[in-house]
């Protein structure tokens, strides 16, 4: 065989990164990403995706979290299904495309999350072949949760003094530090897994590798626990799947439950210590998109829109790390599939569809730029349940506060008058772009149905 010399330069490994409080992530699928329905070019790979980080970076995001882009079977998968843990897919293009790639994204401050599959591997990878019951488990721990051959994380080899499941994974997260430069780990299946001191043990390499540089390791552990995360967890955050279901809930008019609403934009009333322990989201690749979720429920038009856009705000202004499902800021509406399905972006040529971008955009802007809603802190300070609104603040030290008055009713509520505001002065509601006065520890304003005010201080 031939050697593959790898010569790649990296370029921007000096530009400064965000830190995890200031993370607003975009999740992506590198095969799905950059074409669209009618796009008559053969596209979806790693050079493609540079293509639209121009535009990522217009929306304002500042990390993304790549879908597994280990070598798996065939040319389209989700990449769940990783066969050959130290190659990249090869249908997305080189190892150098996907440095390139990486390395773009640092030129424009943008951090690289890659979903780690580190629970299972492919029926056939190597390992299996090899002498499978050394690094795996002989027989799946749930057959109904099974999705291919289980690492072995108790084995442990009395000859060689070590763990053979660990040895393997700590040499593979440490090649794509190194090697790749990535910035952060999503780590897929972390109940299956359920060996904690594992984890413990690959974060703490995780960021012996990185050395100064920030690295984020997120779990997806379904239900959230704190227990995976805060002081005495192995994992900085876990995703919180919980903020999903409750807010899908709520702004497609399912139910009302203003507690379970509270629990999930102050993730502390759940157990979670600080804002980087859970990250928030409308969708993800395991969900349907929140389009679907309304036109199933025979929403559409402005209606659904209004909702889209009242489901940002409380994801924007939520005590936790927004993350967004790639199409979802501008109402991709397609079912969730492990099929081919590539982002609609003729979807942009329609007035709702850019105004949901443009509100997007304003939105990630407060959320990078207003450093109170870096904090844990959040007073849901009015609670009307017959009229279904919420109102909260959220503030710093320093004296940056905003303030969301929700209304998640299907009525207009005119000369609302919301009691206890913060303080007495001019506010400008930030997605209208307007200035109200507030007097008397009050504000007296109209709420439209399915719609938030979001109000900064100053």
């Amino acid at each position: 065989g031939e050697k593959i010399v790898d010569t790649y330069v990296w370029q921007h490994d000096d530009k400064p990164l965000p830190a995890d409080r200031e993370l607003v992530i975009y999740e992506l699928h590198v095969g799905d990403f950059s074409g669209g329905e009618d796009d008559p070019f053969a596209r979806g790979k790693y050079k493609h995706v540079v293509e639209k980080l121009d535009y990522l970076c217009e929306l304002g995001v500042n990390a993304i979290e790549l879908m597994p882009v280990k070598e798996y079977p065939g040319d389209h998968s989700w990449g769940y299904n990783p066969r050959y843990f130290f190659a990249t897919e090869s249908s997305y293009g080189s190892t150098a495309d996907l440095k390139h790639l990486i390395d773009e994204c640092h030129a424009r401050g943008i951090r690289v999350i890659m979903d780690g599959i580190y629970n299972h591997s492919e029926s056939e990878s190597p390992l299996t072949q090899i002498d499978h019951d050394y690094w795996y488990h002989h027989d799946p721990k749930d057959p109904e949760q099974n999705w291919g051959p289980e690492f072995n994380y108790e084995h442990y080899d009395e000859n060689l003094d070590l763990k053979p499941a660990w040895q393997f994974i700590g040499d593979n997260v440490k090649f794509w530090i190194e090697e790749y430069h990535i910035d952060g780990i999503r780590y897929d299946a972390v109940k299956n897994l359920g060996n904690y001191d594992f984890m413990y043990w690959i974060v703490a390499k995780t960021k012996e590798f990185a050395g100064s540089k920030p690295f984020y390791n997120v779990a997806e552990h379904l239900p959230e626990t704190p227990s995976i995360t805060n002081f005495d967890g192995p994992m900085d955050g876990c995703w919180q799947d919980g903020f999903y279901h409750t807010v899908k809930a709520h702004i497609c008019g399912d139910t009302f439950d203003i507690e379970q609403l509270k629990d999930v934009l102050d993730c502390k009333r759940r157990g979670f210590l600080g804002a980087t322990n859970v990250v928030n989201y409308l969708g993800n690749h395991d969900h349907d998109r929140m389009m679907k979720e309304l036109s199933d429920r025979g929403i559409f038009e402005d209606s659904a829109f209004k909702r889209l856009k009242l489901g940002a705000a409380l994801l924007c202004t939520a005590v936790g790390i927004p993350l967004i499902w790639m199409g979802e800021e501008f109402g991709e509406y397609k079912a969730k599939t492990i099929e081919q399905a590539k982002i609609d972006w003729t979807l942009l040529e329609n007035d709702a569809n850019r105004g949901l971008l443009e509100y997007y955009k304003g939105l990630i802007h407060l959320r990078k730029n207003n450093q109170a809603l870096y904090t844990e802190n959040i007073d849901f300070f009015h609670e009307n349940p017959d009229a279904k609104v919420l109102a909260y603040a959220r503030w710093n030290d320093e004296g940056s506060r905003v303030v969301v008055v929700a209304n998640l009713s299907d009525n207009y509520l005119a000369g609302y008058q919301v009691p206890h505001f913060p303080a007495n002065g001019t506010w400008h509601e930030w997605t209208g772009d307007y200035d109200v006065e507030s007097g008397d520890d009050n504000i007296l304003i109209d709420l439209p149905e399915y719609e938030a005010k979001v109000f900064v201080w100053g």
